[in-house]
């Protein structure tokens, strides 16, 4: 199950990706992705996917909060998409520890991001779960 749910949180990433990049239809564009990794748990992404949206303007301000020094403008739009993703579940999942979530965020920062991703992503996500 650990192995879907990464795919998940990877295919979600893409997703938000690539609604900042133009506009789609957002769970066309989650399976089609779910399709094209495999193996993800499509449940999961649809949870996650439907929960960034619905709480996204209170997720944001979180990252803002403890990232005081980057607007979300301002960073690498794979972060910004990978903290949408960890920092949704650190604040609204129960049932994932902290530490999966973090470890999770700060391995597809490390992958598709920028060579400082996975630092900042565990930064702004550290910080968020002290203070949950």
């Amino acid at each position: 199950m650990a192995r879907k749910r990464h795919i998940s949180r990877i295919v979600v990433m893409q997703v938000l990706f690539e609604r900042e990049q133009h506009d789609c239809d957002l769970v066309e564009a989650l399976d089609r992705n779910l399709e094209e990794l495999g193996n993800g748990d499509t449940e999961y992404a649809h949870q996650i996917l439907t929960g960034v949206i619905e709480k996204e303007s209170d997720v944001r301000e979180a990252i803002a909060k403890h990232a005081p020094d980057w607007s979300l403008d301002r960073m690498d739009p794979i972060a910004r998409c990978t903290l949408l993703v960890g920092a949704y579940e650190l604040l609204c999942i129960d049932d994932v520890p902290d530490a999966v979530v973090m470890n999770e965020a700060i391995e597809i920062a490390k992958d598709y991001g920028s060579p400082e991703s996975g630092k900042f992503v565990n930064g702004v996500l550290n910080a968020i779960a002290h203070a949950a």
